[in-house]
């Protein structure tokens, strides 16, 4: 029975190449670690205004309900009138709702003014948010009257 010299090896060249390399599976567990880490820094360098002017714009559409359904609920008028520290509710206590942005930055165009109620259909009305930090982004926060206030991105 004949043997071969250490490192001598009786498979063809090319196959003796082929099991020097990586597997198949050693490249794909690689490439699928560097995609991971490649969205994981994607997400990290994110730009989050654009989140946080969607955050704040949702907050007001709740907030705003809510004065809507405390005038319906109470009879009386409720307005809400953007300031330049952020914003009130006039004809609610004035500790029943938030008074303040999350983000200082956050401002209002146009028209500072929305009735809320009393009567169950109010006039259709419409909100635009932008942040002071990048005021090319605005949202816009709007309602038909007989729907709630909706958030949408405002167009051009």
């Amino acid at each position: 029975m004949p043997t071969s010299a250490p490192g001598s090896s009786s498979l063809p060249r090319s196959h003796r190449l082929f099991i020097a390399g990586f597997t198949l599976l050693e490249l794909l567990v690689v490439i699928s670690i560097i995609a991971i880490a490649s969205a994981g820094v994607a997400f990290a360098l994110r730009d989050n205004t654009g989140a946080v002017l969607d955050r704040e714009a949702q907050r007001l559409a709740a907030l705003l309900e809510s004065g809507r359904a405390r005038s319906r609920l109470s009879g009386q008028p409720v307005r809400w009138v953007a300031t330049e520290e952020g914003f009130r509710f006039e004809g609610v206590a004035r500790e029943a709702l938030p008074q303040r942005w999350l983000d200082p930055g956050t401002r209002v165009v146009g028209r500072p003014l929305l009735i809320l109620g009393p009567e169950p259909l109010i006039p259709p009305q419409t909100l635009t948010l932008t942040s002071a930090e990048h005021p090319e982004r605005v949202v816009r926060i709007a309602t038909d009257g007989l729907r709630p206030f909706t958030v949408a991105p405002a167009t051009p």
